[in-house]
């Protein structure tokens, strides 16, 4: 838990487009003394004094998403400081203050800007547009950072000290509470955020959520993160007779693409923050409904499925455009305890406002910019207090005895559930190892959009999908960044990172 206070605090400062401790978090930790998984939600609430129609620019209509992402209205109060100090305070064994030392001197002394950090900063997204992001992140003419750059932000360390001394109420009260305040108050289109808000922010410790997938007990955060669709998704596919095929099967990756078309129906549909919608999980993951989900598998691929139906749960057609900017690391040590952490501040570089050496989140643009469908609301409309639906799902793996097995996640916006389910597949059902399952090419199926990296596949599985219907197009947004970990037979843990991003697997620890 150490280690993963650092490793955040770092990423802050390395990949601030996407996550940072002015964003929100899904925190797994696997206690081994107890055999027990844990789980806190540190998910961005919203401003007791937003209004559901916040992101309507007119009754019918609602802000487009570019308008949205950079106004003040897209920042919810910052989860991941209050969720980190809670975790230490059941999980942590050094001072508090010691996890801070790495990033304040990398924030002090700098370091070389990544090539995936200076892409961002010179792409076309609004957020790098915004003055706060270009001044922070710039040369001294003024230009944005490239690759190789040295890059200090002594404002990020002053921020980080304060932290380190005070606790994370040096984020949620005083002086900094007032900058970020005054911040997403500012024009265009000032958000309803106060110090109160700031200040009565709380992190849920919740009971995960766990079921048994291929003699295995694979455990998530429960809503409003996407945890359910990643079980449900699995639940499906192991009524299927997918377990007999391998990569190389067109009909494996069609039995995948349309088992995922279903979850994402549902998870579209119902998903939301429990404490403020009656969230159907038991009723999702149920054998029967799952039984009746399964067998529209086989029908045909050129009619996007849609939600099922629970009469007690009215709810609209959801109108949520999730976007990409998340980071996901995982980290066991030598007693055997493991934290599995997604961590976002939702688009590129959040808001584009700043404070303190910081990017601000827009995680309000997670909920459904348009509240309604006709008379019905939708699940995951925005109100006072209430957490936005999140595609985030770090997941920890047991045996039936309660044994660690793998522990693992990725960001990439609403493809998360897919790039998890991917790898959750290639492990339990096909047996191989993690490596070789992160490395296993990504089908994103959702609606009518069946998004691929039709290079990746091996050969004539494309074109045969193709004449089975599945018109792949290549992928558009963020890239999977898996990472796990997972105890082999000797007791040893074989560490995995994607080669798709920039993560690389930093040592191996023996499990007692």
């Amino acid at each position: 838990m150490d280690a993963a206070i650092a490793v955040q605090l770092v990423l802050g400062l390395t990949e601030p487009q996407s996550s940072g401790i002015g964003g929100g978090a899904f925190l797994l930790v696997y206690d081994p003394s107890t055999r027990q998984v844990s789980a806190f939600n540190g998910r961005e609430a919203a401003p007791a004094a937003a209004q559901s129609d916040m992101f309507m620019a007119t009754a019918d209509t609602p802000l487009t998403r570019a308008a949205a992402v950079v106004s003040g209205r897209a920042t919810g109060v910052p989860g991941v400081m209050r969720l980190l100090e809670r975790a230490h305070g059941k999980f942590g064994r050094r001072p508090w203050v010691e996890t801070f030392e790495p990033a304040i001197h990398l924030a002090r002394e700098g370091f070389e800007v990544s090539p995936r950090m200076a892409r961002y900063l010179s792409g076309s997204y609004p957020q790098v547009q915004t003055a706060d992001v270009r001044a922070l992140f710039a040369r001294p003419d003024g230009t944005p950072l490239q690759a190789g750059d040295q890059f200090r932000n002594p404002a990020y360390a002053s921020t980080l000290q304060s932290l380190a001394t005070t606790g994370a109420d040096a984020l949620y009260r005083g002086t900094l509470a007032q900058q970020i305040v005054a911040r997403t108050q500012a024009a265009p289109l000032g958000g309803a955020m106060t110090e109160a808000d700031l200040a009565s922010y709380s992190v849920d410790e919740v009971a995960p959520l766990c079921r048994i997938v291929w003699a295995h007990q694979v455990c998530v955060p429960p809503p409003p993160s996407s945890g359910v669709g990643v079980l449900q998704l699995l639940a499906l596919l192991e009524r299927t007779d997918i377990e007999q095929r391998r990569p190389d099967d067109p009909r494996a990756w069609l039995l995948f693409a349309q088992a995922s078309r279903l979850m994402y129906a549902d998870r579209d549909r119902y998903v939301a923050d429990p404490r403020f919608v009656e969230v159907p999980v038991s009723e999702l993951l149920a054998p029967d409904y799952i039984e009746a989900r399964a067998r529209l598998i086989d029908r045909d691929v050129s009619v996007a499925p849609a939600a099922g139906e629970f009469p007690a749960r009215r709810v609209g057609e959801d109108a949520t455009a999730e976007a990409a900017g998340t980071s996901h690391f995982v980290i066991g040590d030598a007693s055997g305890m493991v934290v599995s952490m997604t961590t976002t501040v939702e688009t590129y570089f959040g808001s584009g406002r700043t404070v303190g050496g910081f990017v601000l989140n827009n995680q309000m643009t997670d909920f459904s910019l348009n509240p309604r469908d006709g008379e019905r609301p939708a699940a995951n409309a925005v109100a006072g207090g209430k957490r936005p639906r999140s595609s985030m799902a770090p997941i920890v793996v047991l045996d039936l005895q309660g044994r660690f097995v793998a522990a693992l996640g990725s960001p990439g916006g609403n493809a998360i559930p897919a790039y998890n389910g991917k790898t959750l597949l290639a492990t339990l059902a096909w047996g191989m190892d993690l490596r070789s399952a992160i490395e296993l090419p990504n089908l994103i199926a959702r609606g009518g959009e069946f998004v691929a990296e039709t290079e990746r596949f091996a050969p004539g599985v494309v074109e045969e999908l193709a004449r089975l219907g599945l018109q792949l197009r290549p992928p558009r947004g963020e890239e999977s960044g898996l990472h796990g970990l997972w105890r082999q037979a000797d007791g040893t843990m074989l560490g995995a990172a994607d080669s798709r991003r920039e993560g690389t697997v930093n040592s191996v620890a023996t499990q007692p």
